[in-house]
């Protein structure tokens, strides 16, 4: 199924977009930029770039959680750029907004910022997190399991 186009994929988890055929990789927005940074200083920056735009759907998780440097911006800025016109999914718990003061160069987080925001769905999640049902019980607890 490579080079076909895929409908929509709004509502699909990545799971759910593997089912449909498509090709999908899930990476930690730091880990693809420290990735990108390794591909500057052993010259490999096209290779690894290419690998980034390959997967029919890409999802970058955590995406704008912390200041990014001038080169971190210039490479998001290219990938989204690169990746334009296939499924790119990004999961933050900022609001868009609060993206743009991330980015050293005003620029840069406007061009970036503008392919993202006006070709994009929302999906916007509120309510309680799910990780709290994750935690372990201690066995104290109530409908925890039982001491040995």
């Amino acid at each position: 199924m490579n080079g076909q186009r895929f409908p929509p994929l709004l509502g699909l988890r990545g799971h759910g977009i593997v089912r449909q055929g498509a090709n999908v990789r899930f990476t930690k927005t730091s880990q693809v930029l420290a990735e990108l940074a390794g591909g500057h200083a052993d010259r490999t920056w096209d290779k690894r770039m290419r690998e980034l735009i390959r997967p029919n759907a890409l999802i970058l998780d955590d995406f704008a959680m912390r200041q990014l440097s001038a080169a971190q911006a210039d490479d998001l800025y290219e990938l989204v750029s690169e990746r334009q016109g296939r499924s790119l999914i990004i999961t933050n718990n900022r609001a868009p907004s609060d993206w743009y003061p991330l980015f050293p160069n005003p620029v840069v987080a406007e061009s970036l910022l503008d392919r993202l925001i006006n070709t994009s769905h929302q999906v916007i999640m509120n309510g309680p997190s799910y990780r709290p049902n994750k935690r372990p019980r201690n066995p104290t607890e109530k409908g925890g399991p039982a001491a040995s």
